[in-house]
């Protein structure tokens, strides 16, 4: 049975195509899988526990079955753009939440898992950004709004991540290669799996003259993306 990686589907309900995809995902290559790690943006924007509602809702549904229906396995780690799941969705998805990194071995193989927001270190306005949406004090405020405040408020940030990415270098919006080694050697294992960048690929890394393999999946605005390991190999799959 294989492993399932994927990331940065950014569900919302203004483009049901992408759902409907996830929805053949889960039951068709999901269902006869042994988990399923989703490595961060699986929403748009979550607005909290509190707001979930409709393609949120349905993603719940849909996760809780394959878990309950097929003995699958389903993991969620943070993105940039859903920080705010938390336990009330973990448990009508019965799903489990990583820490972002966190370490995880399949096989003989010991994988860092990550979003990999963090290692765009050169992207500095973006990361001033992060501390702030991190900060504990910060999402107790923003919980504290009406859901048409945080609505309003997610869509006007949503717009300026737009233009800032628009107005950003290629190079300051992917991950910066200091920052992957010093998570390679902070974990001490050769292999990562990460999201975010949109840009998937298998890449190598040559540190202290020993291969290490940082894998890519990609996003699914234009197409469903996932990375599969099964008999002791990855492959990346886009279709």
């Amino acid at each position: 049975m294989s492993h399932l990686f994927i990331a940065d589907l950014h569900l919302n309900d203004q483009q049901p195509e992408i759902y409907n995809r996830f929805k053949e995902f889960l039951d068709n290559k999901a269902r006869n899988a042994r988990a399923l790690y989703i490595l961060g943006d699986l929403f748009e924007y979550y607005l909290g526990d509190d707001a979930i509602s409709g393609v949120a809702k349905k993603v719940c549904d849909d996760i809780k079955h394959l878990v309950s229906a097929h003995k699958i396995k389903c993991y969620f780690m943070h993105g940039n753009r859903d920080f705010l799941v938390s336990s009330g969705f973990a448990k009508q998805a019965s799903i489990d939440i990583l820490d972002d990194p966190c370490l995880i071995q399949l096989d003989n193989k010991k994988i860092i898992l990550t979003h990999a927001d963090a290692l765009c270190t050169d992207d500095t306005e973006y990361q001033k950004v992060r501390i702030q949406l991190r900060d504990p004090k910060w999402q107790q405020w923003f919980l504290s709004q009406s859901i048409q405040e945080r609505i309003a408020f997610a869509e006007q940030a949503r717009i300026k991540s737009q233009q800032h990415t628009q107005s950003s270098g290629d190079e300051i919006m992917d991950v910066n290669q200091g920052a992957v080694d010093d998570l390679f050697m902070k974990f001490q294992t050769p292999y990562m799996i990460h999201g975010h960048t949109h840009r998937p690929s298998f890449h190598t890394h040559m540190i202290n003259n020993f291969s290490h393999n940082r894998m890519v999946v990609g996003d699914w605005h234009f197409q469903t993306s996932y990375i599969e390991y099964k008999n002791n190999n990855f492959q990346l799959v886009t279709c």
